[in-house]
């Protein structure tokens, strides 16, 4: 499929929704469990997830668009281990959601063109990136995390299924 501005956003506004309904109603169990030493639960995600709508999406999409310096921050990957203390998920989901509207709001506000998304910024490990490259890995972004929570949340019952883990895909990854 090739890159298409509305059927982004059919996949970036879905995603709070997706995540409220998938975890919104989780005991801590699963909401803190991970898969193991230096992974990340449920909640981790989350966090990570806010850190992505303050830090990441728009600034570098601002970046990519601006004539001055193209230069993308560094994004801290475990900003969310201090951002989420003393948070609830209740409060993580809430917060995603809020940013997530004002992002996108401000995204079709831009009513960008192909010479909009062809414009390119400059990312700290890859190099020159374009704004439409950007933006399908924001939509990416949102369904690998998505993934990852399901697979975390299914190998809590790892042992439980027993020989039919053997069948069970998402346990075998």
């Amino acid at each position: 499929m090739n890159f298409d501005i509305n059927k982004a956003l059919e996949i970036l506004e879905q995603t709070p929704h997706t995540l409220d309904s998938f975890l919104g109603n989780l005991s801590q169990d699963w909401i803190n469990n991970n898969e193991g030493r230096e992974t990340w639960s449920p909640f981790d995600v989350m966090g990570h997830l806010i850190h992505g709508e303050k830090t990441d999406w728009i600034d570098r999409l601002n970046k990519t668009l601006s004539t001055n310096d193209k230069h993308f921050v560094p994004f801290d990957r475990f900003a969310q281990f201090e951002d989420s203390k003393g948070k609830t998920l209740r409060n993580l989901l809430d917060e995603f959601k809020q940013l997530r509207e004002k992002n996108l709001s401000y995204l079709k506000s831009l009513n960008l063109t192909e010479s909009d998304l062809a414009q390119t910024g400059i990312h700290p490990e890859f190099g020159e990136v374009t704004a439409k490259q950007l933006l399908a890995t924001w939509v990416t972004h949102d369904l690998g995390h998505i993934a990852q929570i399901a697979r975390v949340l299914a190998k809590q019952y790892t042992e439980e299924v027993g020989p039919w883990t053997a069948y069970i895909s998402i346990l075998n990854n």
